[in-house]
């Protein structure tokens, strides 16, 4: 098992507290933990040398989930009209820890509820990965553009209606 800074050796899904907070908000050891989680998965697992800390994160609000002392679900959330026309989730991220659990629906659940609430029923757009396109669809995105790469990852903007 893994036991880097920030690795989840076990975890208990029942206790599904979320946080949703903007940027303003955050204390520094909550944007740690985020950040853990976004590089150990964005940049370590996937070996992609990216700048993570692109500029968006004082524009969106931000949910997550944590277990113990770690950060094991994480996305932002951006009103309509920030990154595109429709209202927009991203950094959608789990722990590899937690992955075939389910919490990675209801992380997408949580978050488009998060923007139903504050927007009303309107459409919200993605940039996804390519090799997730069948986990987006499965939760009510359709495919809204050509591939292109990002970071020399396949992406690919999705939009649920």
């Amino acid at each position: 098992m893994d036991t880097a800074p920030g690795a989840v050796s076990w975890v208990v899904l029942a206790d599904e507290s979320w946080r949703y907070q903007p940027w303003s908000t955050l204390t520094a050891d909550e944007v740690y933990r985020i950040m853990v989680l976004r590089q150990r998965v964005f940049v370590v697992e996937q070996a992609c040398a990216y700048l993570d800390a692109d500029g968006w994160d004082p524009q969106a609000s931000h949910l997550w989930n944590d277990h113990r002392d770690a950060t094991i679900a994480y996305l932002r959330v951006f009103a309509p009209g920030i990154k595109y026309p429709e209202a927009s989730l991203g950094r959608i991220v789990t722990a590899p820890e937690v992955r075939r659990s389910g919490l990675g629906r209801r992380l997408v659940a949580e978050g488009l509820a998060r923007i139903a609430a504050a927007h009303g029923p309107a459409p919200v757009r993605i940039g996804a990965q390519k090799y997730l396109e069948g986990f987006y669809g499965e939760v009510g995105f359709v495919r809204a553009s050509d591939d292109y790469l990002e970071d020399g990852i396949p992406h690919l903007e999705m939009v649920r209606p």
